[in-house]
């Protein structure tokens, strides 16, 4: 079986969430070119990656129990 990862880190996930944010953004006469589509959806697995590991970091500052 492959590796699995998190929802957040799927270009697939946020490439749907870029697609779905572009077509109502069309409805309020905004234009999202598809070109400009592809880098916002790099971008956006970015941010996923920086919070998914600031909430690591948060956890492990938080935890009560010790490592060993």
């Amino acid at each position: 079986m492959g590796e699995l990862k998190n929802w957040y880190m799927s270009k697939t996930v946020w490439g749907g969430v870029v697609a779905i944010l572009a077509s109502c953004s069309h409805l309020l006469g905004v234009e999202i070119a598809a070109d400009e589509q592809g880098g916002l959806v790099d971008s956006l697995t970015a941010l996923a990656a920086a919070a998914g590991g600031l909430v690591a970091i948060w956890g492990r500052i938080s935890a009560r129990k010790r490592l060993r």
